[in-house]
């Protein structure tokens, strides 16, 4: 899930604002997936019960938001100017 959202970031060409979003929100990350765990009968319709499930994972652990930022520095080190 991480190298997919890496590469929609990268895609996108959205590496330094995500960079700086997950930095800034960091300390939040357990909270957003305690959040989407408290909201997810209503984000299942939408999203799907595996995303929900996989997102609400991926946040609970500040490892996965810092793995995801040192890929997209990574990610923008690599790509052509």
């Amino acid at each position: 899930m991480l190298h997919k959202a890496a590469r929609a970031i990268v895609e996108r060409r959205l590496e330094t604002p995500a960079i700086l979003f997950l930095e800034m929100h960091k300390p939040l990350a357990y909270l957003g997936g305690q959040a989407a765990v408290a909201f997810a009968p209503f984000l299942v319709p939408f999203f799907g019960f595996d995303f929900v499930n996989d997102y609400s994972r991926l946040l609970s652990k500040r490892e996965n938001i810092e793995r995801l930022i040192q890929m997209l520095e990574t990610a923008r080190e690599e790509a052509p100017a």
